[in-house]
């Protein structure tokens, strides 16, 4: 499937994450045979660092369209800056969750959770906080204060996390996060250079009943992630604040 939502904002992002319950290796040995294996697959990755505790590898990060590959003390993390499609970044995902269990010895009973993210970028200069107020909380009982005279939102990054199955081991949670910083009173309002991101997961935990496969488990939650943006997420939360910022930037 095409990726269509690079049109609806500046940058998409489609992201996984293994969380695990134990520590992952650290021997510089382990590491770099793990990433010289994924660079096999993806000879453009090339640009390979260390972070404190975080270990990337990433193609060229000024091009439009990246992948990266992280490894941190209890997350490893794969994903594409503007896919081309939702399949070119689930094969590079696919790689990684059939590589930890012989390179990095994460077997079934060390994940913790295993997170599929769609995320969007939406650049604004003025208040986001402003945006987000008027795009998704105009017909509730928060925009009752805003009524209130002088009032104005400076804090307004929600996020909601919901059970989507009986036993609340698969969860979705959707946040939508300011950059405008709070500052106080009488500075200047900041220039804001930096995007509004929404930001959609698809957590699935183990069972405690069952062996974890977290292939098969990485495609039912691959389903409902586009199920939901398509359903949910875009019409009540893409489009209203795409509206609202072109709105702001006539006036």
């Amino acid at each position: 499937m095409s990726n269509s939502y690079s049109s609806l904002c500046d940058d998409f992002y489609l992201d996984m994450y293994i969380n695990t319950k134990l520590p992952l290796p650290r021997q510089r040995d382990t590491i770099l045979a793990f990433f010289e294996r994924i660079q096999k697959q993806f000879p453009s990755m090339g640009r390979f660092f260390r972070n404190k505790n975080e270990y990337c590898l990433e193609e060229d990060c000024d091009a439009g369209q990246h992948r990266w590959i992280t490894l941190e003390t209890n997350h490893i993390g794969s994903g594409i800056v503007n896919p081309s499609s939702f399949e070119d970044a689930y094969n590079q995902d696919r790689l990684i969750i059939e590589l930890v269990p012989y390179m990095l010895s994460v077997n079934h009973l060390d994940i913790d959770s295993l997170d599929v993210t769609f995320a969007m970028d939406f650049d604004y200069a003025g208040s986001h906080d402003e945006v987000i107020a008027e795009a998704l909380f105009g017909s509730t009982a928060f925009n009752c204060l805003l009524d209130l005279p002088a009032a104005r939102p400076i804090v307004f990054s929600p996020a909601v996390v919901v059970a989507l199955s009986d036993d609340c081991l698969i969860q979705s949670r959707i946040s939508v996060e300011s950059k405008t910083s709070v500052y106080e009173p009488g500075e200047k309002r900041p220039v804001v250079d930096e995007a509004i991101t929404l930001s959609f997961t698809i957590r699935q935990y183990p069972s405690s009943t069952e062996k974890f496969d977290a292939l098969k488990s990485f495609e039912n939650q691959c389903r409902l992630a586009e199920e939901l943006m398509a359903e949910k997420i875009v019409p009540n939360f893409v489009q209203p604040l795409i509206n609202v910022i072109a709105q702001k930037r006539l006036t």
